[in-house]
């Protein structure tokens, strides 16, 4: 019976020891610590202009000219991205199982929607602020309001959940999808309980990046929801924490409690983010 042959793993390989091989490791790395480092440098640059001018009034219920509160627009900015994402979600998730699962591979019609989702995630924001203006709030007369800001956005986020759907479906082992076929399981039942749970961490990423777009735009939601400041229905103009930011930074009288704005939209932000990656962690040990 023979015996495997002897691999001293302590010994570099050829590959190891290559100069070229060494350039791109450190190449990698200094990206890494670069991107960490800005980062960084912004989260911290933020803090420490920001926090020290935290106070009560800006908390407060009713807005006024002294205490510039953000109250009103941390319940629109929460409201303006549940409803994008409860438009963009469905739709781009959809969107992408017709696209890994359903669709002939290679057909005319995959390759347009692939062109045409990579070309309206390169569109600036000013020009879907004007979209959005002239469609929802000119033509379909829903007038300057929330819903014309979330439409609006949506759109905008469209591009991104789909595109990122039909990647994370792609990259799931055919194998699975055959095992569930040899035991009796259709098509559909396969996507939905084999093939979506796999892939749930990378729809996630989607959800994430659009979370952090809905909450940070500016220019689209100024042409659309407007800068009313106050706690905003569906159909009334209201601004968003963003939106408030860039007010006062204009203003130029209230620049530190815009730093202290930057503060809340930030933890906002990451609050948002830890409880999406919650809730799909939940859904993917369900599956």
């Amino acid at each position: 019976m023979s015996q495997a042959p002897y691999i001293d793993t302590s010994v570099p390989t050829r590959a190891g020891r290559h100069w070229g091989s060494r350039i791109l490791k450190a190449l990698c790395w200094l990206a890494g610590i670069i991107t960490m480092g800005s980062l960084l440098l912004i989260v911290l640059f933020i803090c420490i202009n920001g926090i020290p001018h935290l106070k009560p009034s800006l908390f407060a219920i009713k807005y006024t000219t002294r205490n510039v509160s953000m109250f009103h627009a941390i319940i629109n900015t929460l409201t303006m991205t549940g409803l994008a994402l409860l438009f963009s979600v469905p739709v781009g998730v959809m969107g992408g199982i017709y696209l890994a699962e359903y669709a002939k591979p290679g057909s005319r019609l995959v390759k347009i929607i692939r062109v045409t989702a990579e070309t309206l995630a390169g569109i600036p924001s000013i020009v879907y602020a004007l979209f959005g203006m002239l469609a929802f709030v000119v033509t379909l007369r829903i007038g300057i309001s929330i819903l014309s800001g979330a439409l609006t956005l949506a759109i905008m986020t469209l591009p991104l959940i789909l595109r990122q759907t039909e990647e994370s479906l792609l990259a799931v082992p055919m194998s699975y999808r055959e095992g569930s076929f040899g035991l009796g399981a259709g098509k559909l039942r396969t996507t939905i309980r084999i093939v979506l749970p796999v892939a749930m961490p990378g729809i996630l990423a989607a959800v994430l990046l659009s979370i952090g777009r809905i909450s940070g735009e500016t220019a689209a939601l100024i042409y659309t929801s407007g800068t009313a400041t106050r706690i905003a229905g569906l159909m009334e103009s209201g601004r968003t924490l963003s939106v408030h930011l860039y007010q006062l930074q204009q203003e130029g009288r209230f620049i530190d409690e815009a730093f202290a704005v930057a503060v809340i939209l930030l933890v906002i932000v990451v609050l948002m983010n830890a409880l999406s990656s919650l809730i799909a962690k939940k859904l993917t040990r369900k599956g």
